[in-house]
Parts: structure tokens; C-alpha cells; sequence
């Protein structure tokens, strides 16, 4: 399913002072919108993915299922920087005729943000109904519903928080590093850095799986093996990455990460957040190691009203993506607005 494009007008200006020439927005939408214009699903989608909901996220958009095309008018934009066809590194810079590679501006989640809403004015979308962000796809919605909060009537926010913390920044600069020990990167062809993207790659699904994910599913099947299951398991993963994506995206999109911070300009996280007039719900998952339970109870705590849910998983951060039946129970009723009740 090819993604549709939708080309903004004149140049899309960057918080960071840059501008894009020309900014293209890669999309998919499933189902219909209907004539009240009540039913849009907005999925915010994370690093690797693309615009593309019923290929990363299994089992999600299926009759019965949170986001069943036949109810809902389910849109994911693909996000700048990325891979598949939005705006990127890849794509060539109508200033000088050749690829940015490198050169692509920096930009910010509140850039990403004010991508989605110029394509939302164009396909005609208003309200909301939900918006549903997971991982750092929650960073663009915590932002959106503070920038918009009339927009957005309900608001599920998934193993993410309001602001990058020091912690993710480190992870995050980590796969930098092993991009940049790699000596091909910075040269002017598109796949340049590829053995540090698949180290950069092994690192982050360290932190996406953790311990528990890890030793339930790379156990040796022999002993004294030549090598390891967990060993091949990261280089099939490096190399699966490299397959289908590049390292500049990669490395554009971690330095977006990093700048995400609700509160910048508004007098801090608790007063932005505060504004959120969305009925939101806040899911954390029981073995996330990059956004921790705890941290999950506190992004709860200060969004008005909000309630709050466990996914109890091995699967560590990339529960989200694994446990869809849990998912499904949790976030069904809350957009069909039945009453919900916190689970502490």
C-alpha cells in the first residue's frame, strides 16, 4: 500500500531557524470520514516506522480492533527526516541539485507537529476524536494536544512521556556515536554509515527489549554453542535495519528526539500539561526501561483528568508493539467513551 504525498505550499520554516524548500508529506489513511467529520483516529508514529499503521503495528487496524477502519477515519502522517517519503536526507535539495545527506536541517518534534497540522487543514480534518501516540509517537502527541488542546478530544499516550530525559538523550547519543565511528558517514551517497547504523541499531533494542525480553526469547538451544543466539540476534537486527532504512535519517531523527520538551517557552512541563483539555489516557507497561512505570504515573499525574493503565509484558519497551490483544482492551472503550477505571 503505497503511501499518498501531499505537497505543503511555499517553504515549511524550522524551530531551529532553517527552512525547507519544499516539504513533502508521505500518508495513509483507512476508512471513511463521515459527514459529522467526528471519527479521525490520528496515529503519531516512532523512529523507524512509517506512515503505514497496519505494517508496523500488528493486529491494530482489523474489524473489532482499536482502530477499525470501518468505524474510524484512521490517519498516520510519515514523520520529517524519515525514510518513506516525507521530507528527508535522502531527498534531494532544490537548492543545489543533489542530495542533503548530512546536510539536512535540524529540526523538532514541534516541527513534526506543525507538519501533521498543515496536513490535517488539508484533508479537511477539525476535531480529533483520538489522538494516539506510542514511544516517541507520543512526544509528537503530547505536543500536539498542548499546542491544540480544543482539537483533540481524547488523547492516549503510550510508553512516552512530556520531555526527552537525560536518560533517553544518553541512549540516543550512544547509537549517535556508534554512527559516527563508522567513516563512511558524512559521505555524499545514500549508504553511507551503514555498519554503525546496524551497531547503533543492536544498541537501541537493548533498551527497546530489556533483560527479560531478552532471556525469555535468546536462550541458547545448546550448550557451549560456536555462538550465541543473543549474538546473532543483534547482527540480524543491525542488518535487517540497514535493509530498509538509512543512517542520516537515523541520526536526523535521534537529534529531533532529543529536543522534545513540552514545557520549552510555556513555564515548564507541569504548566503545559496542564493545559491539555483532551480525556486522556496514559499507558505504561510493567518492564520499560526507557519510560518506566513510575515515569509513566507522573506524565499521568499531570494531565487533568487523566486515567491510567499497566500492560503487564516481558517485552520490556516494544510491549506496545507485541501485546495488541491488551492494547485493544484498554484502549476500545476509551475511545468509544465507556466508563474507565484507573489501574494503578
Amino acid at each position: 500500500m503505497e503511501p499518498q504525498i501531499y505537497i505543503a505550499p511555499g517553504p515549511f520554516e524550522l524551530e531551529t531557524g532553517h527552512t525547507l524548500p519544499e516539504l513533502r508529506i508521505a500518508y495513509h489513511t483507512y476508512g471513511t470520514m463521515n459527514a459529522a467529520k467526528d471519527n479521525v483516529v490520528w496515529v503519531c508514529h516512532a523512529l523507524t516506522a512509517n506512515s503505514n499503521v497496519a505494517d508496523w503495528w500488528p493486529h491494530t487496524v482489523e474489524a473489532g480492533r482499536f482502530l477499525d477502519p470501518a468505524r474510524y477515519f484512521v490517519v498516520c502522517a510519515n514523520i520529517i527526516g524519515s525514510h518513506y517519503g516525507t521530507t528527508g536526507p535522502l531527498h534531494v535539495n532544490p537548492a543545489t541539485g543533489k542530495p542533503w545527506y548530512r546536510d539536512f536541517p535540524p529540526f523538532t518534534i514541534r516541527d513534526i507537529v506543525r507538519a501533521h497540522r498543515l496536513l490535517a487543514e488539508a484533508l479537511g480534518i477539525g476535531r480529533i476524536a483520538t489522538l494516539v501516540g506510542s514511544s516517541v509517537g507520543g512526544f509528537q502527541a503530547v505536543e500536539w494536544a498542548v499546542t491544540e488542546p480544543k482539537r483533540i478530544e481524547r488523547l492516549a499516550l503510550i510508553a512516552t512521556d512530556a520531555k526527552a530525559s537525560p536518560w533517553t538523550i544518553a541512549i540516543d547519543e550512544t547509537q549517535r556515536m556508534a554512527i559516527e565511528a563508522d567513516t563512511t558517514f558524512g559521505e555524499p551517497r545514500d549508504d553511507a554509515g551503514m555498519k554503525g547504523l546496524a551497531t547503533a541499531r543492536a544498541i537501541g533494542l537493548l533498551s527497546y527489549r530489556g533483560p527479560e525480553g531478552y532471556n525469555l526469547t535468546q536462550q541458547d538451544r545448546e550448550e557451549a554453542p560456536a555462538v550465541h543466539r543473543a549474538c546473532t540476534y543483534q547482527q540480524y537486527q543491525g542488518e535487517k535495519l540497514c535493509r530498509r532504512y538509512n543512517a542520516y535519517s537515523y541520526y536526523a531523527i535521534l537529534n529531533a528526539f532529543d529536543t522534545h520538551d513540552a514545557g520549552r517557552g510555556r513555564g515548564g512541563v507541569e504548566r503545559a500539561l496542564a493545559g491539555i483539555e483532551a480525556r486522556t489516557l496514559v499507558v505504561g507497561i510493567t518492564t520499560d526501561i526507557i519510560f518506566t512505570p513510575a515515569e509513566m504515573r507522573r506524565l499521568h499525574a499531570m494531565i487533568p483528568g487523566s486515567t491510567y493503565h499497566e500492560i503487564d509484558s516481558p517485552f520490556g519497551h516494544d510491549g506496545f508493539l507485541v501485546e495488541y490483544k491488551q492494547l485493544n482492551e484498554i484502549l476500545l472503550p476509551f475511545m468509544q467513551g465507556e466508563s474507565f477505571h484507573v489501574t494503578q
